[in-house]
């Protein structure tokens, strides 16, 4: 668990999980020196609302057995936009409409963004 005590590595953990359920287009935003209240958003893009809460439960999962639960969740019923709030970290999981819809990446556009590739997780 100490190992994802630091944010980034939280980040780098929950893109693996979204990568090795297929999530697509991940981006991070990384909100340090712009907010007080989160340090990284996660974006991840879901085919499906099954799809989309298959991400959820899997990063949930993979976290809880490295003792980290999720302080707060949202949307997870209807499955077009899952929040998961893990504090530091928030995870937004869209289905593609609505990721397009809302458009996260320019309500925050003085961010650092980075695009999530399998290459970016390796350990």
């Amino acid at each position: 668990m100490d190992k994802l005590e630091n944010s980034r590595n939280l980040v780098k953990f929950i893109a693996k999980s979204a990568l090795d359920k297929k999530g697509g287009n991940i981006v991070t935003l990384d909100l340090r020196k712009i907010s007080t209240m989160v340090d990284y958003f996660i974006i991840i893009t879901g085919t499906s609302d099954k799809h989309a809460k298959a991400i959820a439960d899997d990063i949930g999962i993979k976290l809880g057995k490295e003792g980290i639960r999720k302080w707060h969740i949202e949307g997870y019923s209807y499955g077009h936009w899952i929040l998961l709030d893990y504090v530091d970290v928030v995870v937004h999981i869209f289905l593609e409409e609505e990721r397009l819809y809302y458009n996260i990446e320019s309500l925050w556009g003085d961010a650092l963004i980075e695009r999530i590739e399998e290459e970016n997780v390796k350990s």
